[in-house]
């Protein structure tokens, strides 16, 4: 007699791999993006072998380029890459509808980096903290395998928000507040050029009263040379 594993408490390694067999068919490719070999070749060996190929991208700027080029059926993305982080794949891969729709499980250490980023509930991709288990990972996958068949609005497709009675006198605050504030830079110019002026004129008129008087200067030493010049003689 074969075992009952609905009745096993916890999942023998045999029921883990019927179970992402069932979630990711054969000659499907997981791609793995993650910059510490330890977890990729950890991801490998977790995954049935011979069922779907396994890719491996060790920065994100590798591994969005794998994405583009390879027809991967899992992204198993960690979020803080070399350059190009796990972030920046995110938005990137979340713009364009085609990639949008692969399964995607994000990895991390810390939770809370994220959830910085992105809030919870996390709706369209699965996380996985690390470090994990076999059926952690099995588990990730199968979960992001149905988030990803949820339907989801085109974010180009939604309508611009309408603005309320109270949005539109925000708004109109707001701009009446700018102008304001554009006038005081205006007005302070204005002070600003009218004080350099009149320090500019006040230093004309020190200066031509200093030549004046060196020219006065100029005329008695004139005539105390010649006084003296007359009393040599």
């Amino acid at each position: 007699m074969g075992e009952d594993l609905s009745s096993v408490g916890k999942p023998s390694n045999l029921y883990l791999i019927f179970l992402v067999e069932k979630a990711v068919v054969a000659s499907n490719k997981i791609l793995v993006i993650d910059d510490t070999t330890v977890v990729r070749v950890k991801v490998r060996e977790m995954l049935p072998p011979g069922n779907f190929e396994v890719l491996e991208a060790k920065d994100g700027l590798e591994g969005y380029n794998l994405i583009l080029r390879e027809k991967v059926s899992l992204i198993m993305l960690d979020f803080l890459l070399p350059k190009m982080s796990g972030w920046e794949v995110f938005q990137k891969v979340q713009a364009q509808a085609d990639l949008r729709k692969i399964p995607l499980v994000i990895m991390s250490g810390r939770k809370e980096e994220v959830t910085e980023k992105i809030l919870e509930p996390f709706k369209y991709f699965e996380f996985l903290g690390k470090p994990f288990d076999q059926k952690q990972l099995v588990g990730a996958i199968k979960s992001a395998m149905a988030k990803a068949k949820l339907p989801r609005e085109d974010v180009a497709a939604q309508p611009a928000p309408v603005q309320t009675p109270v949005a539109v006198q925000t708004t109109v605050q707001a701009s009446v507040a700018v102008q304001t504030t554009k006038e005081e830079i205006s007005a302070g110019e204005l002070v600003n050029q009218a004080s350099l002026v009149a320090e500019i004129k006040l230093l004309q008129e020190k200066t031509t009263k200093m030549q004046t008087e060196i020219e006065s200067l100029k005329k008695q030493l004139t005539q105390v040379v010649t006084f003296v010049k007359q009393k040599i003689k």
